[in-house]
């Protein structure tokens, strides 16, 4: 499939993990990208900039959308809020997600909305993949410090959703599993505990199993996600074609380092889920980085001094 090139780009969440790097990708392609967070710091502009990214202030929750550029082919929103309180959560992932839409397409003569969800919004079932239509559900209320991400997860992709159809605006809803690339990842975090001889939580109904996608990876599914926006919103499962559980990575971070992990089963952390990603590979899309050699990169880049070899 196509790579985008010569669009007119709004990437919201710039300054987070995943939006980041996406941002500075497609600018590299040689598109016109706006990186938008709140930039509550004005220096905090001068790295995007040098990337190629313009920068723009906008606040979800406060409905803050003034800067939002006219003549958008496409949003490709990431921005995310994760907060204890219900109402703060709601106001940023939901209310904000529709305003957004509502905003940049009453700017836009054909804009193509990108939302970027997660498979967070599934009831779990140990070993069994979810498909789009299965049970959502709370998964990540167990886990400390996330008791509404689920929840307002799943009422952003309901307004979202709303709105595409009241508007018209073609739109997909992409369920990520876990991202992570070379300067990023919650391998990164298991690591640091790795170091200091923290036990890593693993889910009791072990093993805790996922489908991490690299970053390389998420700029190239772009295009074929977007070949499934539609005026009504189509949800599709996003990821990595390997199956990896916490476990698994890091057993390995412990055979590139040296130090080996120790686990701490617990239903105070997230269960696994599997998303099936039939309808990711059905428009052609397979990851090509091999989570061990993602791994590898990753700490290459981030702690090199810990590689054994």
């Amino acid at each position: 499939m196509e790579s985008i090139k010569g669009k007119k780009i709004l990437v919201t969440g710039v300054t987070g993990w995943v939006a980041g790097p996406l941002a500075e990708s497609l600018a590299a392609a040689g598109n016109t990208v706006f990186g938008a967070a709140r930039f509550k710091d004005p220096d905090s502009r001068v790295p995007w900039h040098d990337k190629g990214v313009r920068t723009i202030s906008i606040d979800l929750a406060r409905g803050d959308l003034d800067e939002v550029p006219t003549d958008l082919d496409m949003v490709l929103h990431f921005a995310v809020a994760k907060s204890n309180n219900f109402e703060e959560a709601f106001a940023s992932n939901a209310h904000g997600s529709a305003d957004l839409m509502e905003v940049a397409a009453a700017r836009s003569d054909s804009l193509t909305f990108f939302h970027c969800s997660s498979t967070a919004v599934y009831e779990p079932k140990h070993g069994s993949p979810r498909t789009e239509t299965d049970l959502l559900g709370d998964s990540h209320r167990p886990m400390p410090g996330m008791p509404t991400y689920s929840i307002s997860k799943i009422a952003g992709e309901v307004l979202v959703t709303h709105t595409a159809k009241r508007l018209g605006v073609p739109t997909v809803i992409a369920r990520l599993n876990v991202p992570y690339g070379d300067t990023y990842g919650w391998m990164s975090f298991h690591l640091m505990m790795m170091e200091r001889n923290i036990p890593v939580p693993v889910h009791v109904d072990r093993p805790t199993t996922y489908t991490p996608i690299h970053a390389e990876d998420i700029h190239r599914s772009i295009p074929y996600l977007l070949s499934y926006a539609s005026a009504g919103s189509t949800v599709v499962n996003w990821g990595g074609d390997q199956l990896v559980s916490i476990e698994d990575w890091c057993e390995e971070m412990g055979r590139l380092t040296g130090i080996t992990p120790t686990f701490a089963p617990t239903t105070a952390t997230i269960a696994s889920i599997v998303p099936d990603l039939t309808k990711l590979h059905d428009v052609g899309f397979h990851s090509s980085v091999d989570w061990r050699d993602g791994i590898r990169r990753q700490i290459a880049t981030m702690r090199p001094e810990l590689l054994k070899n």
